[in-house]
């Protein structure tokens, strides 16, 4: 444990912390002097499979072995009362929460004519709507001691776009609108709300399809970039250093950390006594073409070797 850590004395909960990146977060923060719940259904990458203790307990019982406090949990993020006994477990336990990060994920991609209604709502119940329970049932809290911090997980799926997943990319645009909400309802009561957007290799990445070169290239690329690496950005975040930053988007790729935009106008057109569609045509499109969006992928945007 590190004497006088960024969230030393913090109560921190990271959900779907037992394996990847959650991982990586919870003993970072364990380090840095923070109480660690680490929360992890311990089902497969896609939510389906029995549960187990096995990957969270293994992670609290390495923080406490390295000096810190931790508590394993296993409670879904995706069930209200789950989320609920979540934080329940961090006030019980350890008196208070301070810091809520919403990692806890899973994936079912599929092209989106042959995307189901179950790989559509299982995948935006546990990435979107895990998230709101999570912080809903830590919110309360937050509000009563005036402080609190909230660190979600999006992605460039969403924030730019990718093949086959239409429910993970819409969940993650989702979280965007959900954190910077927070960020603007909790702001009078001293709480935070941040988006990190990772790259990184885990068992959730692996199930990127790599059926052409520069898909493989892709792949190749993101096996370079480990999770611990994403874990630094996420505990300052929750931190007392990082109190003036709330409703951001950062992402982080290796070595490298990006401030992402965020939805503004970049052009706009006038017409007096207004449009018809025919007048669109003619004005509209000849006046904003050039500033249309391309059909981008993420690997198109983050295009060069991570640094």
């Amino acid at each position: 444990m590190t004497a006088n850590g960024c969230v030393e004395g913090k109560v921190m909960v990271v959900t779907g912390a037992g394996r990847g990146i959650g991982r990586e977060i919870a003993l970072l923060a364990g380090r840095q002097g923070a109480s660690v719940v680490v929360n992890d259904l311990g089902g497969g990458a896609d939510g389906e499979g029995p549960g187990s203790i096995g990957p969270a307990q293994e992670v609290a019982n390495e923080i406490v072995a390295a000096g810190g406090a931790a508590v394993a949990n296993t409670d879904s993020v995706a069930d209200p009362a789950g989320a609920e006994a979540i934080i329940r477990t961090a006030v019980d336990r350890f008196g208070r929460i301070d810091c809520v990060v919403n990692n806890a994920g899973i994936l079912r991609d599929r092209i989106f004519h042959k995307m189901s209604v179950l790989d559509f709502e299982q995948v935006v119940k546990v990435h979107l709507f895990g998230s709101f329970y999570v912080s809903r049932a830590a919110a309360n809290h937050f509000r009563e001691q005036e402080s609190g911090a909230f660190v979600h997980f999006t992605s460039t799926s969403g924030l730019v776009g990718n093949f086959g997943q239409a429910n993970y990319a819409a969940a993650k645009m989702g979280i965007v609108g959900l954190s910077k909400s927070i960020a603007l309802d909790m702001a009078r009561y001293n709480v935070r709300s941040n988006c990190i957007s990772p790259f990184a290799w885990s068992r959730l990445i692996g199930t990127i399809p790599t059926a052409t070169p520069e898909e493989e290239a892709r792949v190749e690329r993101l096996k370079t970039m480990s999770a611990d690496k994403i874990a630094p950005l996420t505990v300052f975040l929750c931190g007392d250093g990082a109190r003036e930053v709330t409703g951001q988007i950062f992402a982080v790729r290796k070595n490298e950390i990006f401030l992402m935009s965020q939805s503004r106008p970049i052009r706009s057109v006038h017409r007096d006594g207004g449009w018809t569609p025919e007048s669109i045509g003619e004005h509209l499109l000849p006046a904003l073409r050039s500033s249309f969006y391309k059909l981008e992928r993420s690997g198109d945007v983050f295009s060069w070797d991570p640094v």
